[in-house]
């Protein structure tokens, strides 16, 4: 097989005498052999002939060949030959055109050869198979041969006694002894370097079971280079003739050296980004400045650093940006120290909420102007003024044998708010490009939590005092009712919100009361509700129903967008003692009478605000003495864990009972149904019919 090496003299399994199985060489080829006498007539057919050219025996045998078989315009052709071969003795090997019984021309591939009897009479044997499937056998066999001389895997045919019978030049370049001094020799003396007892254990199962072994990573050093341990892949399959006799296995060797370091850097990798993945879960839990830096500070070490402190310029805690002195300083206040070990450089770093001015040529100060990340791999004794506070901070990360050093910058939306600073002491590794690039990370991500931490508060306190200087003061007196109101602003993880309410006292000493919820949350949902707010208290002032009221809102919220608005419109009489109600996608206001159950008011649900397209409706309830209604938004009721309508009856059993102050009811609701941390704020207000 070109350049791979078959051994002489060595028996190959299965060349035993004895009767071959079906499925051999020959029969891949469907040779069909048929004997001509020397008049040209068939006086032998096989039954390959048959199956090759359709003819049985019966009509085949006492035929002209020539008749049978040949196309008329090829007779003085074949007569040619078979006169050549029939008087001279030549063979001829050829391809000739064949006609099939069906009548189809077929071509065949022919060998012809002259055979004698004992009593000196001449016949023609000849050997003939389908062109195209002797074609095919050809590519293939060229194809095996190429592929294995000059594939890169090195390839081995080993004998059912393990000795090697077949290698390619690659794996003679594996083992770094030439192809022939492989002969006979058992994979322990060729390649030793490969673990052969067990390899050789495990072909052994492979000969017993026929179960592959695929990919198997070996580690190992070669004789011609001892100075770099290499890994190969290895793979063995069993061999076996198409008869299904085992012939020996195949062994495959492929050098996966690369793989194999790229395999252990990406093993490394996945190290960091598990730790990366562990540092969003850990950092940035709540939006607090300080609990942010701490949990920074707690990740990187000890994976990182046996020491990590976080220092935050003082303006980026104010929250305003820092002019630069002309001397180049910068004022920085630590906020966390963490340390792997008991260590004296503990002492070293600023505690926790000192204020500290770093001269300009201190690392962390230089890291913070230029934005860029310093690291001294070595740290040297005349490094450590530029990294330590002071004298006596130099001489104690000296004493607790600090030898590298490494400083990132947090920088968040292009804005330089500190530095995380990283010393080595126990960890004898250098920081290098890797740790570079990690420390990076973790900065940028606590970087990203500390500024919205900043951005959150700064927004918080804007929305939530633009939102108390839009709700309304109580009126001074209303006819007919008593009112008490309240609004509670989402927790301390939320924006504020939407939420309004609004008493409006109108001619006629009728009483407009509202509650409504701008979906949404900040400053543009707060200034939303402001105009809401405003348009309702002139809509009100022209004496419209509540249905047109919400009509003429519904039109404002469009031209609003995106927002939607959930709104409740009440209009009390009390002259009528009655009071008209309309929704739009709002929750029913509790009604509660003296000496019975409170109920949620029966009101067409109606659309949101800003839908639009949809008529509202009023419905006309009365009111009697000591009547109350419950208007409220949907941060009262709703939570995540629980069903609405569970909500809503919890918010009926706390309404029911004997009469109580509003401002007690006001109070009660709000401590029951707005446990904990709540994520939405909420408008409540409550009227009640006057004796």
């Amino acid at each position: 097989m070109g350049g791979t090496e078959a051994f002489p003299g060595d028996l190959v399994p299965g060349t035993e005498a004895g009767p071959a199985p079906p499925g051999g060489l020959l029969d891949v080829l469907g040779l069909a052999p048929v004997v001509l006498d020397a008049e040209g007539r068939i006086t032998l057919w096989s039954r390959q002939a048959e199956e090759l050219l359709g003819y049985t025996a019966q009509e085949a045998l006492g035929q002209h060949a020539l008749r049978l078989l040949v196309a008329q315009e090829h007779f003085v052709t074949v007569l040619d030959l078979f006169s050549t071969v029939m008087e001279s003795g030549e063979n001829w090997a050829g391809v000739f055109p064949v006609r099939h019984k069906g009548g189809a021309v077929r071509m065949l591939e022919f060998r012809n050869m002259r055979l004698q009897d004992r009593e000196g009479g001449f016949y023609a044997l000849g050997l003939s198979t389908s062109q195209e499937t002797l074609r095919q056998v050809e590519r293939d066999l060229a194809l095996s041969v190429r592929l294995v001389d000059q594939s890169p895997i090195g390839l081995a045919v080993l004998d059912p006694d393990l000795r090697c019978v077949t290698v390619n030049p690659a794996l003679a370049a594996v083992s770094g002894l030439p192809a022939e001094q492989h002969a006979r020799r058992r994979v322990s003396e060729t390649l030793p370097f490969l673990d052969a007892a067990r390899l050789e254990t495990a072909v052994l199962r492979v000969l017993e079971t026929g179960t592959p072994v695929v990919d198997r990573q070996v580690l190992g050093r070669t004789p011609f280079d001892q100075d770099t341990e290499h890994a190969w892949s290895v793979s063995l399959y069993r061999l076996e003739d198409p008869g299904g006799r085992v012939l020996g296995v195949a062994v495959s060797v492929v050098d996966v050296t690369d793989r194999h370091q790229a395999a252990r850097e990406a093993e490394r990798a996945r190290h960091r980004l598990a730790l990366v993945a562990d540092a969003s879960m850990r950092i940035g839990t709540t939006l607090d400045l300080w609990q942010t830096a701490r949990e920074l500070a707690d990740v990187a070490v000890p994976e990182l650093a046996d020491i990590a402190a976080v220092d935050v310029l003082d303006s980026a805690v104010e929250g305003r940006r820092e002019a630069v002195p002309a001397d180049g300083t910068a004022l920085f206040r630590a906020l966390a120290v963490s340390a792997a070990h008991p260590t004296v450089a503990v002492r070293a770093a600023d505690p926790p909420g000192e204020l500290t001015r770093y001269d300009a040529d201190r690392l962390v100060t230089r890291c913070v102007r230029t934005g860029e990340p310093i690291v001294v791999p070595h740290v040297a004794s005349e490094d450590l003024p530029r990294i330590g506070r002071d004298a006596t901070a130099s001489v104690l990360l000296a004493a607790a044998g600090v030898h590298s050093y490494l400083a990132v910058p947090l920088i968040a939306r292009g804005e330089v708010l500190g530095a995380l600073d990283l010393k080595r002491f126990r960890n004898p590794m250098p920081f290098d490009s890797d740790d570079v690039l990690m420390a990076g990370e973790l900065a940028s991500r606590a970087a990203v939590c500390i500024d919205n931490a900043r951005w959150y508060q700064q927004q918080r306190d804007t929305a939530l005092a633009l939102q108390r200087s839009l709700l309304p003061r109580h009126p001074p007196s209303l006819v007919g009712l008593e009112v008490a109101s309240r609004y509670q602003p989402a927790g301390a993880v939320s924006e504020v919100g939407g939420d309004w309410f609004d008493i409006l006292p109108l001619g006629g000493g009728e009483t407009a009361l509202v509650v409504g919820d701008v979906m949404g949350s900040g400053i543009n949902a707060a200034t939303a509700m402001g105009r809401l707010r405003t348009a309702t208290q002139t809509l009100a002032s022209l004496g419209l129903g509540p249905e047109e009221v919400l009509r003429h809102l519904d039109s404002i919220t469009a031209g609003l967008e995106p927002y939607i608005a959930t709104c409740l419109y009440a209009l009390y009489d009390p002259h009528r003692g009655r009071v008209c109600v309309s929704t739009a996608g709002h929750l029913p206001p509790v009604l509660m009478r003296p000496g019975e159950a409170p109920v949620l008011l029966d009101l067409p649900t109606g659309v949101p605000l800003g839908v639009g397209g949809v008529e509202f409706r009023s419905v006309d309830f009365a009111l009697s003495p000591g009547d109350t209604l419950v208007l409220y938004t949907d941060g009262l009721v709703e939570t995540r864990d629980q069903d609405i309508d569970a909500r809503l009856h919890v918010l009926l059993t706390l309404t029911a009972g004997p009469a109580v102050g509003l401002e007690e009811t006001c109070d009660r609701l709000l401590g029951s149904l707005r446990r904990g941390t709540v994520e939405d704020d909420v408008a409540l207000l409550i009227a009640r019919v006057r004796e």
